[in-house]
């Protein structure tokens, strides 16, 4: 197994160092293999590079869209996506913990077809996350027109909304991705913009606390021209200031090299904001998944 001077106390500040795969921590819980549309990752290769980067679990999370004619509209069946995930874990079994996870796309208009769902089929973790559909205004087709003349809150609305929803249904572990939104309107808005709209994201957050939901810090954006998380750290504290709980990291890879990528940023901002480990399962309270001792602060 591998060691890493970036997990070391020494290690330079986050605010200069450049973000990287990751070792050493206690979880990446957003991964997307082959079983994806838009990934061809064998997820043996994520479990060989979890052990090899010190990562003791993951969750891989395959997407699953309701909307029909989506890229994951009935992709991967159920019964193959579980046959093949159950044999992974019994193969590493003792070495790394693998969690059979769905990335579920939320959709108000699909939600009794999710509810439905999710009664009939098993995961171990259920993350909940709202994209551009094709038939939505951030599709590079829409975003343009769409975003035309509006103010950022304008922008951010109906996004907001649909994630409003898939927090206030109380079917998922964890919220992913709380404001990827800024990926599709960068164009217009930059991160600093949303910074200064706070008032938006409060209803979001709250909701959040009251549901026991956990927050995704998701480090995809470190790798794209957001160059932040998705939600960046202020949101975080936030959460945290408003009686948050729960909270948890994933690199959302789709590629073999973004494994884990940027996770050593998401666990710098989960500790900053005044948590001492991370969760995977609703309402389970888990003594090993607690950060480590690099990431630590006095007091």
């Amino acid at each position: 197994m591998k060691t890493d001077p970036r997990t070391e106390p020494s290690s330079e500040p986050a605010s200069r160092r450049k973000p990287a795969q990751a070792f050493n921590v206690p979880l990446d819980a957003h991964l997307h293999t082959d079983l994806s549309p838009d990934s061809r990752v064998p997820m043996e290769l994520y479990a060989a590079q979890a052990f090899e980067r010190g990562i003791p679990e993951i969750a891989l999370t395959d997407h699953l869209d309701f909307l029909p004619g989506a890229p994951a509209y009935e992709y991967a069946d159920y019964p193959t996506r579980e046959r093949k995930i159950r044999e992974l874990q019994e193969r590493w079994a003792g070495k790394v913990r693998i969690r059979f996870g769905v990335e579920l796309t939320y959709e108000t208009r699909f939600e009794p077809e999710i509810r439905k769902h999710l009664a009939s089929h098993r995961y171990d973790y259920v993350l909940g996350t709202c994209h551009a559909m094709w038939d939505g205004p951030y599709t590079r087709e829409h975003v343009a027109a769409f975003a035309a003349g509006k103010t950022l809150k304008e922008a951010v609305a109906p996004y907001f909304a649909e994630v409003l929803g898939a927090i206030r249904s109380g079917m998922f572990d964890t919220i992913g991705h709380l404001d990827q939104c800024k990926l599709w309107l960068n164009d217009w808005f930059k991160p600093a913009d949303f910074a200064a709209i706070p008032e938006a994201y409060e209803p979001l957050l709250v909701a959040l606390v009251e549901s026991g939901s956990a927050l995704e810090v998701n480090s995809s954006g470190l790798r794209h021209r957001t160059g932040e998380t998705y939600p960046g750290p202020w949101v975080v504290r936030r959460f945290r200031e408003l009686g948050g709980q729960r909270v948890t990291t994933g690199s959302d890879s789709h590629l073999p090299d973004c494994f884990a990528f940027g996770l050593e940023e998401a666990y710098e901002i989960v500790a900053a904001a005044g948590f001492d480990r991370v969760s995977l399962e609703r309402a389970v309270e888990r003594g090993d998944l607690m950060l480590p001792e690099r990431f630590r602060r006095p007091g």
